[in-house]
């Protein structure tokens, strides 16, 4: 299989920490969105939302949305639990993941990194969407060592993509240290550098 994805997306790292760490044989095709290399005729033809991540089958046939990338490569592996209450769970986690904290932190780190923005100049409800997402995870794993279950699934993958690169987006977090410890945990579990 290909995985059609930009490095510096959160959303398709995330799909090649989970890839990497189950073992897929796949080979990653680099694409540069900000030169637009989503929105090529060729690539609207594999995935006409003109977005990135995007897995391609043997067989041809592709799907786009980190999150769907996501459960497909876990389906029948830990990271996606067998238990329908704890599959409801993940997938809780996973729109969440997009409505929420990824409007409010990708796209602050958007506006800061691709746009030039100052702190000052970050859409405010961005802003205060990341602020609130990121309370809402300290609550969280302030309970827990995982967000589902007893063991990382891709709950965390999902939301650690983004997490661990909200100090891009003029996030900090200093006062969150559930976060902190969580984001560690997972960077470990997976085999990836720290970031800080």
């Amino acid at each position: 299989m290909k995985i059609y994805g930009d490095i510096r997306s959160g959303n398709c790292q995330k799909v090649r920490f989970a890839a990497d760490y189950l073992g897929v044989d796949y080979e990653w095709v680099a694409i540069d969105l900000i030169k637009g290399e989503s929105r090529t005729p060729d690539f609207l033809a594999l995935s006409p939302y003109g977005q990135a991540p995007v897995l391609q089958l043997d067989d041809g046939r592709a799907f786009a949305q980190s999150n769907a990338i996501l459960v497909f490569l876990a389906e029948g592996t830990p990271l996606l639990p067998a238990d329908r209450a704890l599959r409801a769970f993940v997938m809780e986690q996973l729109f969440w993941e997009q409505a929420i904290h990824h409007l409010g932190i990708a796209g602050c780190r958007r506006q800061m990194i691709r746009h030039g923005k100052s702190l000052d100049e970050r859409d405010p409800w961005r802003v205060e969407w990341g602020e609130q997402a990121l309370d809402h995870l300290e609550r969280q794993l302030s309970e827990k060592a995982w967000l589902v279950g007893t063991d990382m699934t891709v709950a965390d993958i999902s939301l650690l993509a983004y997490t661990r690169l909200s100090h891009e987006g003029g996030f900090s977090l200093e006062n969150r240290p559930a976060v902190r410890a969580w984001i560690k945990r997972c960077e470990e579990k997976l085999g990836l550098r720290a970031l800080a």
